[in-house]
C-alpha cells in the first residue's frame, strides 16, 4: 500500500502551526517530507492514489502512529503510462546508511523487479554505501535525498519556474523543428536541486516557462548534461 500526506500550509510554504503543534516532532518532520515526496513523485509522472492525496495529519498518525517506524513508510508507485515502471521510496533506519542496508534494499527490488529507488536518508550515506551504488547503477537506479532536502518542495517556491520534463518523442520534435542537436542547448547539471527532485538523466530536455510581463509567458528549453 502506498501512502502519503498533504499537511495544511500557511503562506510562507511550511506547515501550518495547527500541524506542527499537534505531532511530535519527528512525526511532523516525517509528515512534511513525505509531503514533499508526494508531489516530487505526481510530477514525475508517478500514479498517487486518492487516499494518499487527501491523507489527514490524523489519519498520518493513525497509520503510522506518532513515532512512525521508517520502514513502515516504505512507498510502491508505478508510471501513470506504464505499469512495469515501479519505483520504491525506501527511509532506512540509520542516520549514516552503509552497505547492509543497500544490499537489502537492492535484493528486494531483484524480488519484485523493481529497478528504481530513492533513499530518504536521515543524515547521510558512508563513502563505501555511495560506492556500492555507484557500482549497481548499471542494474539498479538508487537516488538518494537527505530529510533535510525535503523539508519544503523547492518546485513551490514562488522563485522556482514551472519545469516540464519532455518525453523522447517531444524532445526529438523540439529538435527537428529548431533544426538543433542537442549539445546546442542551454545546460541543466545533473545535480542541479530541480533536475535531481525530477529526476533528471543525462540527456534528459526540460521545458521552463516563467512569467513575462510583455509576452504573458517566457518559454525555454534546457538539456541535462
Amino acid at each position: 500500500v502506498v501512502w502519503s500526506v498533504f499537511p495544511a500550509m500557511d503562506e510562507s510554504g511550511g506547515i501550518a502551526s495547527s500541524v506542527r503543534g499537534g505531532l511530535p516532532p519527528e512525526a511532523s518532520r516525517l509528515f512534511r517530507v513525505y509531503r514533499t515526496m508526494a508531489n516530487m513523485l505526481e510530477k514525475r509522472g508517478y500514479m498517487i492514489p486518492r487516499e494518499m492525496r487527501e491523507m489527514t495529519p490524523g489519519g498520518f498518525v493513525g497509520k503510522f502512529g506518532e513515532y512512525p517506524s521508517r520502514e513502515s513508510l516504505t512507498i510502491l508507485v508505478e508510471k501513470s503510462d506504464d505499469d512495469s515502471n515501479q519505483l520504491f521510496v525506501f527511509f532506512p533506519e540509520d542516520e549514516k546508511v552503509g552497505v547492509k542496508p543497500i544490499s537489502v534494499y537492492t535484493d528486494r527490488m531483484k524480488a519484485e523487479s523493481v529497478l528504481n529507488a530513492i533513499l530518504v536518508l536521515r543524515v547521510d550515506m558512508t563513502p563505501f554505501a555511495k560506492q556500492a551504488v555507484q557500482e549497481m547503477s548499471d542494474s539498479f537506479r538508487i537516488e538518494h535525498f537527505k530529510e533535510a532536502e525535503l523539508l519544503v518542495d523547492i518546485t513551490q517556491h514562488q522563485l522556482v519556474p514551472e519545469h516540464q520534463v519532455l518525453t523522447q518523442n517531444e524532445k526529438l520534435e523540439l529538435l527537428k523543428r529548431y533544426r538543433l542537436k542537442e549539445t546546442q542547448l542551454p545546460r541543466i547539471q545533473p545535480n542541479d536541486p530541480v533536475a535531481r527532485y525530477y529526476g533528471m538523466k543525462r540527456g534528459t530536455v526540460v521545458k521552463i516557462i516563467r512569467p513575462s510581463e510583455t509576452a504573458g509567458r517566457y518559454v525555454t528549453y534546457r538539456v541535462c548534461m
